[in-house]
């Protein structure tokens, strides 16, 4: 046992040791290798290269980002290989010789560093004569508001105008009316515009179109309780018992019903003798008894500072006799003509019983009258035969 302890601790111990000493050659080997002007080795064993390197081992330079023929020394270069030029290196210097991109018979002459130049034939014109001298251009651009002039590169016989929106016409030259479909609401004024409208609302509406009429009732109005409707540019409260005004802000008197009275002669005298005023100089007659019929009678009593005359206000305020309102009266109405109805149906019936029944006492008699008229004519057949009989036999 103490023997294979022993293997196994000298094992581990010479995993131990091969396991530094590759670390340690790793480590050499990319020492070695690395340039470390450029990078630098991790532990790992791998070259780490500094922004602007790349490779294995961090030899190579970065070119430029968009150097299309070229190289670098140093990074973020662009050196041009022979024949192209340019600052991305991506300019044929023997454009003209290759490829001429010049058109319709110009002549293509080399500049520098890649550049070109044409030169036209009368009546072309462009970077590569590719454009004719067309109708647009004869007509100087006719086109207004901003419309694009078409003609086909200079090739078609005519010239069109591509219009912008809200403009129409042979020359774009005419503002289309966007009021002409009437899209403000509610008496709003339409202001026209380029390729746009708007609508000045009448007081008590909003929205784009003048749809939406403003809640009045928002700002809550009415007091002590009562029930805002919304009007246009107005609002009505439904006060309760008790209130009134605009906004139920006024509380209302008390009132007091009176009933009907007759009174009589003598009491009518002696209520009259009976409201002299306590000052000798004023009298002032006043009824002890008010005849009152389907009235309501308010009192307000006032008293003058002086404690002089006692004032007396009487509101009579009249109440007009309650009659059908118009639901119930076209109720009434409908019952009516059912009743009726019913009535002429049930007259109809009785009718038409009546005939049918004279029908039935009428047909006895006429079948007697048919029997008593075929009894006469047998009976005269009769006759006719026994008569001759009679006078042969004499």
């Amino acid at each position: 046992m103490l023997r294979s302890f022993c293997l196994q601790l000298m094992s581990l111990l010479w995993i131990l040791a091969a396991h530094h000493h590759f670390i340690q050659v790793a480590g050499d080997d990319c020492s070695d290798h690395c340039n470390l002007a450029h990078g630098s080795c991790e532990k790992d064993g791998k070259c780490r290269c500094d922004p602007g390197w790349e490779g294995k081992y961090c030899e190579h330079c970065v070119r430029m980002p968009g150097c299309g023929h070229g190289t670098c020394h140093q990074p973020w270069q662009c050196i041009c290989q022979t024949g192209w030029a340019g600052k991305f290196c991506d300019k044929d210097v023997h454009v003209c010789e290759h490829q001429s991109p010049c058109r319709n018979g110009a002549e293509c002459v080399y500049d520098r560093d890649g550049e070109y130049s044409c030169l036209c034939l009368e009546g072309f014109h462009g970077k590569d004569c590719e454009l004719k001298t067309g109708p647009c251009e004869k007509a100087r651009f006719p086109c207004k508001n901003g419309a694009l002039c078409h003609d086909d590169n200079g090739f078609a016989s005519n010239y069109t105008c591509k219009c912008l929106a809200g403009f129409t016409g042979a020359h774009c030259e005419i503002d289309v009316n966007d009021c002409l479909m009437r899209p403000c609401a509610n008496g709003a004024t339409c202001l026209d515009g380029i390729n746009r409208f708007s609508c000045q609302c009448q007081v008590g509406f909003e929205g784009r179109f003048c749809t939406i009429n403003i809640d009045d009732c928002a700002s809550q109005p009415c007091t002590n309780g009562a029930k805002c409707y919304d009007r246009i540019n107005d609002f009505d409260c439904l006060c309760p018992e008790g209130f009134s005004g605009k906004t139920c802000q006024l509380q209302a008197p008390e009132a007091t019903w009176i009933t009907e009275s007759q009174p009589d002669d003598k009491d009518h005298n002696r209520a009259l003798g009976s409201t002299t005023s306590s000052y000798p100089w004023m009298t002032q007659s006043e009824p002890a008894k008010v005849i009152v019929t389907g009235k309501r009678i308010t009192n307000y009593s006032e008293k003058s500072n002086d404690d002089g005359l006692l004032i007396s206000v009487k509101e009579v305020v009249t109440q007009q006799d309650s009659g059908l309102s118009q639901s119930q009266l076209i109720l009434v109405l409908v019952f009516g003509g059912i009743t009726i109805l019913l009535v002429l149906v049930t007259v109809l019936l009785l009718l038409k019983n009546w005939q049918k029944g004279r029908r039935r006492s009428q047909s006895p008699s006429q079948t007697a009258r048919k029997l008593q008229d075929q009894e006469c004519q047998v009976g005269m057949l009769s006759t006719i035969l026994i008569e001759p009989r009679k006078t042969t036999e004499l």
